[in-house]
């Protein structure tokens, strides 16, 4: 019998018609000096009651999973912004501004820090300067499911699980994002790897052997990497820290803690990000002919860090446009987590989404941890939400539809398991496509809706905010907030 698995659902409010609990309130204070004026000055009511159903249409309607008045809200703040020139970037040449080599948009006040890790090595550090949160990067490779004994699967995933749930009494950790992205590969890595472990004194027959290897090895293939960013708060550690030295070193304490018991839930930790891979990471999302440039970076020696520029990670130019973001050599469509799948899913679910393509895509999951001492609170208020729609429904149309009674039996299964000493996390799904050629961006795009389809998952295209969602797939330590009120599990 094959496991499925499932907990999740989304974050409801107690509001009519989907609307939160302070709109509610507006319309129903409308209603009633409607009412009011119907009774006391019925003249008066003629023109309120054109004006209330205006706005009972903008605030009701669902316009792409938002309602109608947040979509030309939206609209207008995107239109606005485009006439004030902020949705395009153009990098500068010849400079003295301090300020003027920088990532675009929402990535602005983050910069690249390099920090000892207490074994030899180095690894990066993303510090927002605006927000004071620092993200570090853990590499990892995922064993495969396809050739694993179920039960080790099951172990894996409840691990993962006691991972997440643990995470939950680490106030200084805001979220934690698992990015996989799939690019191609021309051939040239394979080269460079092959030719940088050939010792030039081994026999010529033998070096002669792996060129002819290489040489015969396809010249197109994908690379998949896996990486793990957790963001940290530094001031919410038990004590707080004086500077950034001393914040960067309990970080490492930290991630000290993390990469062991990462090692439980079927991955295989490699290391932690060098300042030259975060630099080579975002540098290859903006400009993807550039990876063969920065090979180099990434294979670099401890002793080059100091030749180490963030700017090299800077785009030359980059534009938002209201359906799709253009950088560089590159034009990107983001995609957000409308809905999760409603029903129990298999450990295979995101194969689909996850496989590589013809070209670069990166999927990530964000994962909130809710503080432990607030999750009963919060899944008990779900729970009356859940009780309250139930309820109202039946004195309504006198019955409860089947999405209320499912709806109402997950947010009670949440608290039951809570009570179990089950973690509770937001979670939400972002999927970036990048494409070296426009021509080739409506493929790009039919592809990866199908294939999220198949993986029963619900993507909401990132319209107005499409660098925003390309930022959030970078592992940079961006979680926008309405980017991340789409679930909780």
């Amino acid at each position: 019998m094959v496991r499925t698995y499932g907990g999740w659902r989304r974050r409801r409010s107690i509001g009519l018609f989907g609307l939160g609990l302070t709109a509610t309130l507006v319309l129903l204070g409308g209603l009633v000096v409607l009412m009011l004026a119907g009774m006391f000055a019925p003249g008066l009511a003629l023109y309120l009651l054109p004006v209330m159903a205006v706005a009972f249409v903008f605030a009701a309607v669902p316009v792409q999973g938002e309602s109608l008045l947040s979509f030309l809200l939206t609209r207008l703040r995107w239109w606005w912004a485009k006439v004030l020139g902020h949705t395009r970037y153009r990098a500068g040449v010849m400079v003295e501004h301090p300020r003027a080599f920088q990532l675009p948009g929402i990535l602005a006040p983050v910069s690249l820090l390099s920090c000892e890790d207490g074994r030899g090595g180095r690894f990066g550090l993303a510090w927002n300067r605006r927000l004071g949160h620092m993200t570090a990067t853990v590499l990892v490779s995922s064993n495969s499911v396809w050739l694993a004994e179920p039960a080790d699967v099951d172990t894996w995933v409840a691990s993962w699980h006691q991972w997440l749930a643990s995470l939950g009494y680490m106030p200084w950790v805001q979220w934690v994002t698992v990015t996989v992205e799939s690019r191609p590969d021309p051939g040239s890595a394979l080269r460079t790897n092959v030719e940088a472990d050939i010792d030039p004194k081994s026999p010529a027959a033998a070096r002669k052997i792996m060129r002819d290897l290489v040489l015969s090895a396809p010249t197109v293939s994908a690379q998949v990497e896996t990486r793990i960013s957790i963001t940290y708060d530094p001031r919410k550690f038990p004590v707080a820290p004086k500077d950034r030295m001393q914040a960067a070193v309990e970080i490492s304490g930290y991630l000290n803690q993390i990469e062991s018991s990462l090692a439980t839930t079927g991955v295989s930790v490699l290391g932690r990000a060098t300042p030259e891979q975060l630099v080579a990471m975002v540098r290859t999302a903006y400009d993807p002919t550039a990876l063969n440039d920065l090979s180099t970076l990434l294979h670099s020696t401890p002793e080059d860090i100091g030749t180490l520029d963030w700017t090299d990670a800077t785009p030359v130019e980059a534009e938002a446009h209201h359906d799709r973001y253009t950088h560089d050599s590159g034009t990107s469509v983001s995609w957000i987590w409308q809905e999760a799948p409603r029903t129990h899913v298999t450990s295979t679910v995101l194969a689909e989404l996850l496989s590589p393509t013809r070209w670069a895509k990166r999927t990530t999951l964000l994962f909130r941890p809710w503080p432990a001492a607030a999750a009963a609170r919060a899944l008990e208020s779900q729970n009356s939400a859940a009780q309250y729609k139930s309820e109202l429904s039946w004195r309504v149309r006198h019955r409860v539809s089947a999405r209320d009674s499912q709806d109402l039996a997950y947010a009670r299964q949440a608290a039951q398991e809570e009570t179990r000493g089950a973690g509770l996390v937001q979670v939400s799904l972002y999927t970036t496509a990048t494409v070296d050629d426009e021509q080739r961006l409506k493929q790009a795009v039919a592809h990866t809706e199908s294939a999220a389809e198949t993986s029963r998952i619900r993507l909401r295209r990132a319209w107005g905010s499409q660098d925003v969602a390309f930022a959030t797939t970078l592992p940079l330590g961006v979680c926008p907030p309405f980017l991340v009120q789409r679930g909780m599990g």
